[in-house]
Parts: C-alpha cells; structure tokens; sequence
C-alpha cells in the first residue's frame, strides 16, 4: 500500500546534473512513486543565481541559502550535485544532523575526506549514498559494495574519465596530436574550457581512491593515489604502442599486493594489448574491469558522464535512500575493517615501455642491456632502428626496450642510470604497460 505523504527532497546545485534530476523527478513521478512506495515532492532547490531561468522547476522552490534549506528538518533526503569541497561537505554533515539522509556526486569531497562523512552518516543513522561519484551511469559502487560482498576483489582496473579516453582515442584512430586532439575534445564539449582536472589524472585519481576504498575494505584517500596525467603522450607512443599490438589509455588501477598485507592506487597512462576488453573502449566511454576471487573477471561499460547519465545514477540512490526511509533502516555505509596500508607507487610491480635515441654504434646494446641487469630489471624485447641526421648521414638510432615485471622503484633507477650513459643521447618516452 502506498504512503500518501510524499517524502521530502532537497536539490543542493541545479546545473546540467542538478537540472535534469529534477526533470526526471517531474517526468517519471508516477514510477518513481510506485517504485518507492511514497510520492517524491521536490521541496527546495538551493543554488548560486537566482535569477536564471529554469524550465520545469517552480521559481518558488529556489533559494541561495542552502544551509537553512537542510536545516529545515522536514528534509528526508538532500540530493548534493555542487562538487567541491566546500560548504558542500558542512551542507551534507549539517543535513545528517537534522535528519535527513544523503545522495551525492561529489567524487573530490569523497576521495579527499569521506571519513568525516561516513562518520556523521553512522552517527545521525542516515544513509550517505554515491553511485554517481564514479563512472556515471554505469552501476558499479553498488556492485562493488553489495553484489561482491561475499567475495574478495584482487584488482580493478579501468577507464574513469570521458575527456581522457576521447582525446586518446582520436590520437590512436586519426594519428592526431595531443593538443589537436584536445581541441576536438573542447569543441564537442566533452573538455572543459579549464580541462587540467581531466587531462592531469585529478579526476581519475579521486575516483581510484573511492573504487579502492569500497573494493579491498579500507579507507583509501586522495592523496594516497599515484597520479600522472596525459600530456606528455605523443603521436610517437601512440604509433609505438600499435606496432606492439596494443593501444594506450588512461588507467585507473587499484590492486591488493600478493600477500594481501597492503594494496595500491595509481593513476596514470599505460599501453595495453589490443586482446584486453578496455582496448575497444571508444569515445568518451568508460569502463572498469574488476577481478575477484570467486567471481572472476568482470566489465562495466556505458557512458561515464553527462547530465542524463548522471543523473540516472543519483535517481537509483535516491529510490534506495527512499525505500530506507519507509522502511525505518539504513543500507551498507563504510566498510574498513581491513585497515590495509597503502603501498607507494616505488612498490607496484609492472611493466615499461621505454623508448630511447642512442648512438647509433657497436655496444651501445650491450651497455644498455647491463644497466637493466644492474638493476635486476630483465628485459622482454628490445627493437633498434637506425635513423639519418639532417644531412642524410647515420650516426643516431632509436632504441626500444619492453620489460618483464619489476618494482617501480628498479624500473625509474634504471631510468636514471640510462640517462647518464654517454652513448644515450635521450630518452624519447617512457611508458607503463598493464592489461596481460
């Protein structure tokens, strides 16, 4: 039987998600309803101008004091889509304190100082829920956190960042250069006009610290996830990573070490083999791949961003969050019970790809080959083209080296000692390789 009474919700930001929440709130009340048990009655919308106008949404509703708009205590559920930090993080601790639960998309809040949230959630006994903090539309945290609770996740792996995987994309089909790439990206609306937090690896670094955080059981933060971005990939790796068979993306990797006593979350580029399910991830699409015990390997793919997408995310909490409400209880909050330390990026044991312009003369291999050896670094493959100067004479060659897994730390020393030999004129590009 369905509860007359419509249960109560806030709207914290009305931009492109916040706006089409509350479009898909108006247009699909009835399911929703039905879905929940109890009608939803949109009962504020806290935002910074006013005076905009927005279709759909009753002028009435809008407010820019979003602080008395939780505290109001008729509040069942606040929906938070502002991002940041803060006051996002006072708004939603201030609404666990006057009784309302909690659906939000604020990855950079979650990864730098979900504690504090969690904490509060638990105190007051309320529900903080983030689908849409991670890989928008694709229904992943959920899984993650309830679906594989009863098994042991090893490793996820996967493409967080729309922005990222369009530009390394077009780079890899249509030989284009990272700044025109970029350009492309800007125009179609898929970068912003600021892109630093997609194409540094921001973004995908406080995603890897959420998805690390629910997968191995452990308070991951921010600051614990090695983070490179994506522009120093040139054309060069691009084509280099199509002759080994593979192509390149930006990976989130998040692992549990062999002896289980630690796990590790990284962000950066890195080649991998064209056989991989991520390798056929187009366009501003996500992924991720998680390896479990029990369950094995599994994919997540759909549209990683968007308003709609986004907001079809948040609306699936919010039917949770609801269904709670009526029903007096609270779903799962934060599991850290395993206490895992994070391990550094100088522990992670992987793969490289490094391509190096040397001397084009006898035993410049071999002294190549003996710093790897120094180093307890073995070498894979190994691939020398000569290359003619201006004037049409030799004298340089290109040298590309693969390796078997090593440490991280042995990996950059051997960098380091290769630089400083006086046949090895550069070193052209250094890159990851992950997916085997």
């Amino acid at each position: 039987m369905m509860r007359t009474r419509p249960l109560k919700v806030a709207l914290l930001g009305c931009g492109v998600v916040g706006s089409e929440v509350a479009r898909m709130m108006a247009t699909h009340a009835d399911d929703l309803a039905a879905r929940i048990g109890a009608p939803l009655e949109l009962a504020g919308v806290a935002v910074r101008r006013p005076s905009k106008v927005r279709e759909g949404i009753d002028p009435t509703l809008i407010t820019t004091d979003a602080t008395a708009l939780v505290k109001r205590g008729d509040i069942d559920v606040v929906v938070e889509v502002i991002g940041g930090i803060e006051p996002a993080r006072t708004l939603i601790t201030t609404a666990f304190e006057h009784g309302a639960s909690v659906v939000s998309a604020n990855k950079a809040l979650l990864a730098e100082d979900g504690a504090t949230l969690f904490a509060a959630a638990e105190k007051h006994g309320k529900d903080l829920y983030y689908e849409a903090a991670v890989a928008g539309a694709i229904p992943l945290l959920r899984p993650l956190r309830e679906s594989l609770a009863g098994d042991k996740v090893n490793r996820v792996l996967g493409i967080v960042n729309g922005t990222t995987n369009f530009i390394l994309d077009r780079m890899d089909s249509s030989g284009a250069g990272y700044s025109e790439a970029l350009d492309e990206a800007t125009a179609l609306g898929y970068a912003e006009a600021d892109p630093t937090a997609d194409v540094e690896g921001f973004d995908a670094a406080a995603k890897a610290a959420i998805l690390a955080g629910i997968a191995f059981h452990t308070r991951v933060r921010l600051d614990d996830v090695h983070r490179e971005g994506l522009t120093e990939v040139t054309s060069a790796d691009i084509a280099s990573a199509r002759r080994m068979g593979c192509t390149v993306k930006l990976l989130a990797i998040c692992e549990r070490a062999a002896d289980g006593k630690s796990v590790t979350a990284r962000v950066h580029p890195a080649m991998i083999p064209l056989s991989h399910p991520l390798a056929s991830v187009r366009e501003a699409y996500n992924a991720v791949f998680v390896e479990a015990e029990a369950a094995g390997q599994l994919m997540f793919y759909g549209p990683g961003a968007g308003g709609a997408p986004t907001a079809s995310a948040v609306l699936g909490d919010l039917v949770a969050v609801c269904r709670n409400r009526l029903g007096e209880s609270t779903g799962p909050g934060e599991s850290a019970y395993t206490r895992l330390p994070v391990s550094s990026m100088a522990e992670v044991v992987t793969r490289y790809h490094i391509s190096l312009d040397v001397a084009d003369k006898p035993g410049v291999l071999a002294q190549v080959a003996t710093v790897f050896a120094e180093h307890d670094v073995s070498i894979d493959t190994v691939r020398q083209q000569g290359r003619l100067d201006s004037e049409g004479l030799g004298g340089e060659a290109s040298l590309v080296v693969v390796t078997h897994r090593a440490p991280d730390a042995a990996l950059s020393g051997t960098v380091e000692a290769l630089r400083k030999l006086d046949t090895v004129r550069g070193v052209a590009s250094i890159m990851r390789v992950e997916g085997e």
